[in-house]
């Protein structure tokens, strides 16, 4: 299916939006003589004075004209529209599905529709209700006074140290109050969809009938971004220091509304019912059991006015959309745009707040400036999602002509094959086994090219959905609060689709091709030789033990022809058995006289053999080896599969990152089989970050922490506490952290199916996961803060030996 998305042009103009126009406080004839303000065009104001016909005596203008180097305070008047006469007409954008658009408006806390969003300084948003449900305790070191006291930088918000990355719960997810120092516990409350923890207030708030913004905030609170996990410190102002987001809930309003189906009871526990009325005053929708027991008749409740559902939506949507005000002076509108700040600024910011100095511009300006700027940006990312969707179509295409060529190819395999003898159908069975198995991983290939690139399309049509719909909003400084963040988002998404992105990683074609007649010659040319004597065979091959070797779990094999022998072999055949006695499989065919076989299990014998062949025939296997892997595992990590932050030094056993999020590295050997253990000491360990320890596949997701996905199974440690993480779930948090020095030791026994953790020698916690089963690597993931390095070849510990004999 092909969608055609239309974006405005890179210079077209933009929505009409509402913005109040300011006047500035007085000053005088010299009031900021270096002060420039900056229009819509290239025109610049000096604020210098004003001519003596258009100000007198407290600069009372009699004339509608402002003279601009002399602003004067007047009432304030509610805003009107900005209107630019040159501004160009915007071609309407084309209808596009919204429901890709969706993930872009849930919090992240809540995982439901932003209720009253707010802007984190981090460019992420929030629900009001549930940053102040996250709010936490900070201690006396980390507040803004105390810094200021100190003499440290004085800033709105002060974020914490971003060695950490986040805050650290006493619970089983990893969020909650700052480690070190001491507080009220705090209990977390119901998870959220998206696996995010919501935790009510450090302290119960005083009884007010504030509403939840104007509500007092616990001293020292501070909140982190559930997304990005940046955390910092709220200023006296709490959370009313943070802009709300109107664009977003317009989008929103816009969202739900186009959504045909009956509303929802907003009360329900489980499955929402349809809901029966509204009430206008608490702007909540409810069912007739909800409503009994949430909204009773009486007392006060009584005079709030009840109506269906649908008058109730369209009250909603026709209730006027609130006034941008700045977050530093309330009572203010946004006037202007401060450049360097990047933000919408009232007057007064200008004449006594912390922009004085700073260059603005117009707001308007700004306004069609960076609708600009996001149209441009959404013009390359449409043309990538016009070439994905037509490459989604070539891949489709793919997938059938594979499949009508692998059709075409067996038949002819079939019918070559039918032409051979019978001796020839177990040789027939192969080769269409042989065909099969390039066929699925054609098709494998293709698929997962289909799956990741339909992923990747998703996402990109949501965000494009999302940014076209705050083109559409009209208010000015609302869109400019969240326009750089977007276009940011854009340009890296455009990015992601880069070279190679989308250029099939698979050919239709079969390399594979049968010629049959010489076989049948050589068919014919074997029954007549059995009437005479028989062509001689290579012979067997002598095994050159002085050079058999095996170094971990891998093996060396050399042989050699007999020196006497004047047969020459065309090639060899190594056979190799399972390791435990069963029937040997080939490992190897060619005309080279060695071989390396890597990836056996440990602790375990093998039995190998090897025979000669030529046109004649094969040989008589030569004597049987008996190999020995090692015992224990001898293992460095791996740069190859590492992420790209990753540093690796001495001899590759020492690591550490260059990046403040978490990265992971791997180990250089699998283990599929056997009892291994390996430990890690802490060779540094700043600011409490959470370094992870254990196991993953070699797909493992290398950017995020160890076990955020369920290709990895690990225990994430800080200061004080552990928790064990597989596939994005916390569990049995335990007491006792790391510091510098700490050892931590990870024991696999995958003859018992399950993975322990050792800190300092001591078992941390229960054991960590059992089931598990397959090939494992050695995993860590680590920040810029800590460095590790690897001990392996270690016995198994004593103590669990013994348990293990006994059980």
């Amino acid at each position: 299916m092909r969608a055609s998305i239309s974006c405005p042009p890179p210079n077209g103009p933009l929505l009409m939006g509402r913005g109040g126009t300011r006047r500035a406080g007085g000053g005088g004839p010299g009031w900021r003589a270096s002060r420039r303000l900056r229009g819509c065009g290239s025109q610049s104001w000096r604020l210098s004075g004003c001519p003596r016909q258009y100000c007198a005596g407290r600069h009372h203008h009699h004339s509608r004209r402002v003279w601009p180097g002399c602003w004067t305070r007047r009432a304030r008047r509610p805003p009107r529209q900005l209107r630019h006469p040159l501004q160009p007409s915007l071609p309407p954008p084309r209808p596009v599905p919204m429901e890709e658009m969706e993930e872009e408006l849930k919090c992240p806390v809540c995982g439901s529709f932003y209720r009253e969003p707010i802007i984190l300084p981090c460019s992420h948003n929030l629900c009001q209700a549930c940053a102040r449900n996250i709010l936490v305790q900070t201690p006396e070191s980390e507040s803004p006074q105390s810094r200021r006291a100190s003499g440290s930088g004085v800033s709105d918000y002060d974020y914490l140290d971003l060695d950490k990355m986040s805050l650290y719960s006493e619970a089983d997810s990893g969020y909650g109050s700052y480690g070190g120092f001491a507080s009220a516990p705090t209990t977390p409350c119901q998870k959220s969809p998206n696996g995010v923890r919501v935790f009510p207030p450090a302290m119960p708030p005083p009884a007010t009938h504030l509403s939840p913004a104007l509500a007092p905030v616990p001293r020292n609170s501070c909140i982190t971004c559930p997304q990005c996990h940046r955390s910092l410190i709220l200023d006296d102002r709490g959370l009313r220091g943070f802009p709300k987001n109107r664009v977003l809930e317009g989008v929103i309003d816009r969202y739900q509304q186009s959504k045909a189906a009956a509303l929802k009871c907003q009360l329900c526990e489980k499955a929402p019912k349809e809901a029966t009325v509204m009430c206008e005053q608490c702007d909540v929708f409810y069912c007739d059991p909800c409503r009994l027991r949430c909204h009773p008749p009486r007392g006060p409740l009584a005079k709030h006015r009840l109506v269906p559902p649908a008058q109730g939506r369209v009250s909603r949507r026709l209730s006027p959309r609130k006034v941008s005000t700045c977050t530093d002076h309330e009572l203010e509108n946004h006037s202007m745009y401060c450049v360097q700040c990047k933000m919408p600024v009232c007057y007064q910011c200008l004449e006594e707040g912390k922009h004085s100095s700073h260059e603005v511009k117009a707001l308007g300006a700004m306004w069609k400036l960076h609708k600009s700027q996001l149209s441009q940006a959404l013009n390359g990312l449409s043309d990538r999602a016009k070439e994905a969707k037509e490459f989604l179509v070539q891949l489709r295409n793919m997938v059938q002509q594979i499949q009508e060529n692998s059709v075409e190819f067996e038949a002819c395999l079939v019918a070559q094959c039918d032409a051979l003898i019978d001796a020839l159908n177990r040789r027939k069975a192969q080769l269409l086994a042989r065909v099969n198995k390039e066929h699925e991983h054609k098709l494998k290939v293709v698929r997962d090219q289909i799956s990741h690139c339909t992923v990747k399309l998703r996402q990109t049509t949501g965000l494009m959905e999302y940014c076209l719909e705050v083109i559409k909003e009209n208010d000015p400084s609302g869109f400019l609060q969240i326009s750089d963040a977007l276009i940011r988002r854009v340009h890296l998404t455009e990015d992601q689709w880069g070279k190679g992105t989308l250029t099939p990683r698979m050919t239709t074609d079969f390399d594979l091709s049968l010629d049959n007649s010489p076989l049948l010659q050589s068919i014919h040319q074997l029954d007549f030789v059995q009437v005479k004597a028989s062509s001689p065979v290579p012979a067997t091959p002598i095994l050159q033990l002085e050079e058999c070797c095996t170094h971990n779990n891998s093996a060396t094999l050399s042989w050699k022809q007999p020196p006497l022998s004047t047969v020459p072999a065309d090639g060899y055949i190594l056979e190799l058995d399972d390791g435990n006695g069963g029937q040997f499989r080939e490992v190897y065919v060619g005309k080279e006289t060695m071989c390396t076989v890597d990836g056996l299990h440990f602790n375990s014998t093998y039995n190998a053999r090897v025979k000669a062949f030529n046109k004649t025939g094969v040989s008589p296997y030569s004597k049987t080896l008996v190999l020995q892997t090692s015992e224990v595992a001898w293992f460095a990590f791996d740069p190859g599969s590492a992420h790209s932050d990753i540093i690796l030094s001495n001899d590759n056993l020492t690591v550490t990152c260059s990046s403040y999020d978490d990265r992971v590295v791997l180990g250089k050997t699998g283990f599929s089989k056997g009892v291994h253990y390996w430990e890690l000491t802490v060779d540094r360990y700043d600011n409490h970050p959470d370094p992870a320890f254990g196991v993953a596949r070699m797909d493992v997701m290398k950017d995020v922490m160890l076990g955020k996905d369920d290709k990895a199974w690990a225990m994430y440690v800080d200061n004080n506490r552990s928790w064990f993480m597989h596939n994005n779930s916390h569990t049995n948090r335990t007491e006792g952290g790391i510091t510098k020095g700490a050892t931590i030791g990870v024991l696999l026994d995958l003859n018992r199916k399950n993975l322990t953790f050792f800190i300092n020698d001591e078992q941390q916690g229960p054991i960590a996961f059992d089931n598990v089963e397959g090939l494992f690597f050695p995993a860590v993931s680590l920040n810029r803060n800590v460095q590790v390095t690897l001990h392996t070849g270690l016995p198994v510990p004593d103590f669990y030996s013994s348990r293990a004999s006994i059980a």
